[in-house]
């Protein structure tokens, strides 16, 4: 297709509809958000191939408009894409247009949305050691006189709290556009989605100590409860400055 006529999502579905190379089409991004789409969104759309398979439709890897977004990827490809990754999210939530293996790939795409016990738990881990550093700055530099800095540790240490929060249910952390859409259908156990909501605000936005510090007890009850206490003992007294006073 030329730049006058570009190709749309609608000629490009019934092109790869007719062609029995694909066996699967993934709809990615907004257009899966119910409630999310707006004049801007685009079509991305992933389109899987078998593996091996010969087709003319590989033209149009990278294929990119204001209106179409494709990735044309093998099957074999298609199940490791976002494991793990940024764009695991996008697909864990992807919405299926096709599905020529009775189920393969919304199996494939189930598998995306729950991350396995032990990544899960190494992961959370991770981004506890993470939030803990960032809280200890900011807290740190508040006490110090740095107000810049420990409202910018603040910040740092709201993305790596809702990766741990995320891990901690066994699921990839939704982009920031689709976080209250996903709170609002999936709330994290034991948090009020609400109350969670305006805490990450107010701490991102002014690094507010004391909140932080209540936030920190509840997540610190709640890594404890799932077996990440060593890993909050590492950070010995200076645990002491995280807690409430």
């Amino acid at each position: 297709m030329t730049a006058r006529h570009p190709l749309t999502y609608d000629s490009f579905v019934t092109l790869a509809l007719a062609d029995p190379a694909v066996v699967g089409l993934v709809l990615k991004g907004s257009r899966a958000h119910d409630g999310m789409v707006t004049e801007h969104s685009d079509h991305d759309l992933y389109v899987v191939l078998a593996d091996a398979a010969t087709t003319d439709l590989t033209r149009f890897q990278g294929y990119r408009t204001a209106a179409l977004d494709l990735v044309v990827i093998p099957l074999t490809e298609f199940r490791t894409a976002g494991m793990p990754g940024f764009e695991r999210y996008a697909l864990a939530r992807a919405q299926v247009v096709l599905d020529r293996l009775d189920g393969g790939i919304a199996g494939i795409l189930a598998d995306k949305a729950l991350l396995d016990a032990d990544e899960a738990h190494r992961d959370a881990g991770g981004w506890l050691d993470a939030y803990a550093n960032s809280l200890y700055r900011s807290l740190k530099n508040a006490r110090d006189g740095h107000g810049l800095a420990a409202r910018l540790d603040a910040a740092d240490s709201v993305r790596f709290l809702l990766e741990l929060l995320f891990a901690l249910d066994r699921r990839p952390r939704p982009y920031n556009k689709y976080l209250e859409w996903e709170l609002a259908r999936r709330p994290l156990p034991g948090w009020d989605t609400g109350l969670l909501l305006d805490a990450v605000d107010r701490v991102a936005r002014t690094g507010d100590v004391t909140l932080q510090r209540r936030l920190f007890t509840r997540v610190e009850s709640a890594a404890r409860q799932a077996g990440h206490g060593a890993v909050l003992d590492a950070w010995g007294a200076d645990l002491d400055l995280m807690r409430p006073r």
